[in-house]
């Protein structure tokens, strides 16, 4: 006798991607009402119109709705708030797919007690944002090489200097990636593909194909002595805390370009802006931030040679389709009984 398994769409999601859903198993029930949903302001807007208001009988609708789900495509109202909630009110929870590649801050913001997270499980998003994310830090590094703030800065104030700098080659220069995981594969091989050495580090040391050199974190001072260019994709975690400070900018040859796409936990601030100042660190491309929004005060928004990002570089107009794809393999393996990957880890969370 097959049994029924029920999906209830938490978070705004096109129509024809709800569809793909339905088709992946006829026992499969999918509950998706639109209106209890806020509308996107662009594509891939997870969380919707912060303007967005149910009214007391649709708030009584969606949870009503969650509550009937054996599977949930999105935490509800995307906030750990919700995921908190629907943990809670919902027995019958076995699986919660998290719109984000780096859902394990969520959880942890949650609050949720180490026996309520081993009822269900949850997995994210990894590897959806692997190209957008690649393709960041390839502009972050021809940015860095190609001198392009001070290009910008040149334009704003008309000045045509008499004097040409010579700009560097991508090409035969050497990268640094740090933590050579989906994101980290998909960078080195856009930086491959521009003509760099790509070496770096993994939690488990093992040789990878076109990988010039492996290294844990402990190595990792030994690998930034040679390289021109470093991408940091770790997530944000207690043993990558900080993981860039003074000591691991101090191992960096003069003008490094540096770009974070991972967590900006990773990185002490103080150490990164010293770095700046006595030329370890020529330019530095940064997508996130130990305190997001990044603080007014914070001399990062100002910085001649830093570029800024609102957390941004993850985001493609495909993303939508791609979470969905991703969700309907997932659903598939979770119907079958089989391993779900990019699981949560609930003791590190991430």
């Amino acid at each position: 006798m097959t049994t029924e398994t029920t999906v209830a769409i938490a978070v705004p999601l096109e129509a024809e991607f709800v569809e793909r859903i339905r088709a992946v198993d006829p026992s499969v029930t999918v509950l998706y009402e639109p209106d209890l949903l806020p509308p996107e302001r662009f594509p891939a807007d997870h969380a919707g119109d912060p303007g967005f208001k149910r009214t007391p009988e649709q708030e009584e609708r969606y949870w009503d709705m969650l509550g009937k789900a054996d599977v949930l495509y999105g935490f509800p109202n995307e906030s750990p708030a919700g995921l908190a909630r629907i943990a809670k009110e919902n027995p019958r929870l076995q699986w919660i797919h998290a719109m984000a590649a780096g859902a394990g801050g969520a959880v942890k913001a949650s609050g949720l007690d180490a026996e309520t997270l081993n009822k269900f499980k949850v997995t994210t998003s990894a590897g959806v944002h692997a190209l957008p994310l690649a393709e960041f830090a390839a502009l972050g590094i021809l940015n860095g090489f190609k001198r392009t703030a001070e290009l910008a800065q040149d334009q704003a104030a008309k000045v045509w200097p008499e004097l040409r700098t010579p700009t560097k080659l991508v090409n035969g220069s050497s990268l640094v990636v740090t933590g050579l995981g989906e994101i980290g594969l998909e960078t080195a091989r856009i930086a491959r593909a521009l003509g760099m050495k790509v070496s770096g580090t993994k939690r488990s040391v093992e040789p990878i194909d076109g990988i010039e050199e492996v290294a844990d974190n402990n190595g990792l001072a030994g690998l930034l002595a040679s390289a021109d260019a470093v991408v940091n994709t770790l997530p944000g975690t207690p043993y990558t805390e900080k993981l860039f400070n003074r000591e691991i900018f101090a191992a960096m040859k003069p003008g490094t370009v540096f770009v974070n796409v991972g967590r900006g936990t990773v990185v002490d601030d103080d150490a990164l802006l010293e770095a700046l100042e006595n030329g370890q660190v020529a330019y530095a491309c940064l997508d996130v931030f130990a305190v997001e929004p990044l603080p007014l005060n914070s001399p990062l928004w100002s910085h001649p040679r830093v570029m800024v990002s609102p957390h941004t570089s993850a985001l493609s107009e495909a993303e939508n389709r791609l979470i969905a794809e991703r969700f309907c393999s997932n659903l598939r393996t979770f119907l079958d009984g089989g391993e779900l990957p990019h699981l949560v880890d609930t003791v590190h969370f991430y």
